[in-house]
């Protein structure tokens, strides 16, 4: 009887400890892809049902040995075609999580062909998973910090013909600065490594000895080129003291901290291939001095990577470092590029008694974010009014890595939304959230009159309605629109316009919430070569000449591949090359020929002065007219350039946000034209032909002996204030935030 309420009362104690590490997750997400109900394993933590966070794919059981934990007996797979397939959670915006996959194959198809797909966080590829093994868990790791209420793991581009799954999907919120890095905004860290240094046994170390449930893998596990090479006189110790982990850096866990490995030979090493290196890095090691060392005893050590002897660290005392024994400290590089094959050298000083000490080692490479498609903003309010919808489940971006099933995107790195690909998605009009997109109604053999609701679009800039079969005539009050710019309703006659997808030079000089910057010199030539070029033909391919009158860089529009026509015509006059016409003054303040101005006679000239102006905008990046940028008493573009320019000083206007590399003459020669182009009087003035003479030599002085790449980071996509109706789009408010470099080293 008392044995037996003894083992009764041991029952108990064990299962209040299962019930106090289950409920003690905060943060924590475990998916049992494939699984049909909710369970907790044997070290406490809860799984659950993927069913509710991820939409479509099949389930399958695997025929695998009975010792496998029961949330690797199941996966979850999905179709092999070109859409992506999303699990969606929610997390806590500024927070880094830590995000694990775990991939069992266990042969479900009987199929001898082994799976290779893509896995993506958001927007952005994470890793190609390539199944060896249909027996072996393939399991990859990352920390990421989130930027949105929700994350998103992506399944995609099946290449082999079998299909993409996944056994477990895993989320743990870390806490306070762990893993904090200057990069966090721009990448993300991907596991490389993470290796418990003297393990006692095969097992791995993490909940809940590891409250945040890392992996910690023992260094007894081997696999090819995977710690090789050790040292000889390597040995192993451990310890039952408890170790103070510091709570200022990555906290490791005790466990991990009891057992170490000493190089009783003077040195440890190790031989290990990274995956998906080379590449930039974040890489510690962990120590803990756990053996007592007797008074006259030290233990002094250095780092050496013998192909990188930028990376030798200085001396390493873990007893002073930490400081104590038995206490951690940590010690690495947040950002060093590592080779594939990486063969680190703990090597003692001359003047230390002890050999290196190792305890634990953790390596990450930096994945770079990818900004994703410009429309995910607007997407995701779309999809949350509709929260029922089977196409409003699909998750991730919009865009990237693959679109959702039920619209159509561009190319662009940052791609936008083109089409939605049915004509059932007519009703987003009706709910007054305005969301329409480039070519929502073109090619959908849409069939009827043309829907009313396009008048309840204060947003409509642009139809796009052919290959359809609407019939009937367009609503009249569709010119009542405030944002449809230049419609014409006269009868049947309609106005047509070529519609210039990337907007205007003005927008492109000097960035904004919708455009950035053109940083490329050469790119920026190119422009004022393809607006030369028309101005030219305006004034000597025509008969008679035409004098535009309005040259300004917001006329100067733009079209997809970022090539420059001249537009606005509105105030243009002919005349009869080689003479005058005199006419009412009219222009824009900033460019207007001065000579005009005072005699009232227009000339070809006149442009001429126009583009010169244009041509300071385009080597300065500055408005032509500021009360702030030209210094006291100085407004005008025109006088501030001139002046910098005649004493000899171009750097002093040239906008310095354009790309290094550019070649300085061809500045000098482009900025010498524009003050002729200046000049008081028209005869002073170069002709059009000159001055795109002079910019096509600015050109070849670029492209002189190298391959130019023009660096144009694409803003977002917007036709011209001209409208073509053929088409439809929406003013869109998203920003396409700068590119980013790689970190550098440390």
């Amino acid at each position: 009887m008392p044995s037996s309420s003894a083992a009764a009362l041991l029952l108990q104690l064990q299962l209040l400890l299962v019930i106090s590490l289950s409920t003690a997750q905060p943060g924590f997400i475990s998916l049992d892809c494939g699984g049909d109900g909710d369970f907790t394993d044997d070290i406490g933590i809860q799984w659950t049902s993927d069913d509710k966070f991820v939409y479509g794919g099949k389930t399958a059981n695997l025929s695998v040995q009975n010792d496998l934990p029961k949330q690797l007996k199941t996966v979850r797979y999905f179709p092999v075609d070109d859409r992506k397939y999303c699990y969606t959670m929610n997390v806590s915006e500024r927070t880094r999580y830590l995000v694990r996959a775990t991939f069992l194959y266990g042969n479900f198809e009987n199929s001898n062909i082994f799976p290779k797909f893509d896995l993506s966080l958001g927007a952005t590829p994470w890793t190609t998973v390539v199944v060896y093994d249909d027996t072996t868990p393939a399991v990859v790791e990352a920390i990421i910090l989130a930027s949105a209420p929700t994350l998103s793991v992506c399944l995609s581009n099946a290449s082999t013909g079998q299909a993409p799954f996944i056994s477990t999907l895993e989320l743990r919120q870390l806490n306070g600065s762990l893993y904090e890095t200057d990069y966090e905004n721009q990448f993300f860290l991907k596991l490389s490594a993470r290796i418990n240094f003297g393990a006692e046994s095969n097992a791995s170390v993490r909940y809940p000895d590891d409250p945040f449930d890392r992996i910690w893998r023992s260094d007894l596990v081997r696999r090819a080129n995977y710690l090789v090479d050790v040292a000889p006189g390597t040995e192993r110790i451990s310890t039952k003291r408890h170790i103070s982990i510091r709570t200022d850096g990555e906290e490791p866990p005790e466990e991990v901290m009891r057992t170490a490995v000493v190089g009783q030979n003077g040195s440890l090493t190790y031989r290990l291939n990274l995956d998906e290196t080379p590449g930039n890095s974040w890489a510690y090691a962990y120590f803990a001095e756990i053996e007592d060392l007797a008074p006259n005893e030290t233990r002094k050590f250095k780092l050496a990577i013998p192909e990188m002897p930028e990376y030798s660290t200085p001396t390493v005392n873990v007893e002073e470092n930490a400081p104590g024994k038995y206490r951690a400290y940590e010690a690495g590089y947040m950002n060093m590029s590592l080779p594939f094959v990486f063969k680190p050298v703990f090597q003692k000083t001359d003047d230390s008694s002890k050999g290196p000490i190792l305890n634990a080692v953790e390596i990450y490479k930096y994945i770079q974010l990818t900004m994703g498609s410009q429309d995910a903003n607007n997407m995701a309010i779309l999809v949350s009014r509709y929260p029922q919808e089977s196409w409003a489940q699909e998750g991730g971006d919009p865009c990237l890595p693959a679109s959702w099933s039920w619209i159509q995107c561009s190319t662009e790195k940052a791609p936008r939304v083109l089409s939605i690909c049915s004509s059932q998605r007519l009703e987003f009009w009706k709910d007054k959230n305005y969301f329409l997109f480039r070519r929502i109604l073109s090619g959908k053999n849409i069939t009827g009159s043309i829907p009313v609701e396009l008048t309840k679009l204060p947003g409509l800039v642009e139809f796009h309605l052919e290959d359809n079969q609407l019939t009937g005539a367009l609503p009249s009050s569709l010119g009542d629109l405030p944002n449809l710019k230049q419609f014409q309703q006269d009868g049947k006659n309609i106005l047509v316009y070529e519609c210039m997808h990337e907007g205007t030079l003005k927008e492109h000089i000097r960035g904004g919430p919708a455009y950035v910057k053109v940083t490329s010199w050469v790119k920026r030539l190119e422009i004022a070569e393809d607006a030369a070029k028309g101005i030219e033909y305006l004034h000597t391919g025509c008969s008679p000449t035409i004098i535009h009158r309005d040259l300004k860089s917001s006329n100067i529009l733009l079209d997809k591949n970022m090539r420059a026509k001249v537009a606005d015509f509105g105030i243009s006059k002919p005349v009869v090359s080689g003479s005058h016409v005199s006419t009412m003054v009219r222009g824009t303040f900033g460019y207007l020929d001065p000579e005009y101005y005072g005699s009232q006679q227009l000339t070809e000239k006149s442009d001429i002065y126009s583009f010169g102006v244009i041509l300071l905008e385009l080597i300065s990046g500055q408005e032509p007219i500021s009360d702030d940028h030209f210094g006291p008493h100085c407004r005008s573009i025109v006088a501030w350039a001139t002046s910098h320019i005649e004493s000899g000083n171009i750097h002093a206007i040239i906008d310095q946000s354009l790309d290094t590399g550019y070649d300085l003459q061809s500045v000098w020669k482009v900025a010498e034209v524009a003050i002729m182009c200046l000049k008081p009087t028209g005869r002073q003035r170069p002709s059009m032909s000159e001055v795109l003479k002079e910019i096509q030599d600015a050109i070849a002085l670029e492209r002189g002996g190298r391959e130019l790449v023009p660096s144009i980071q694409h803003p977002v996509s917007k036709c011209s204030p001209s409208v073509n109706m053929d088409s439809v789009v929406l003013e869109q408010n998203s920003r396409f935030d700068e590119l980013l470099e790689l970190p550098g080293l440390r």
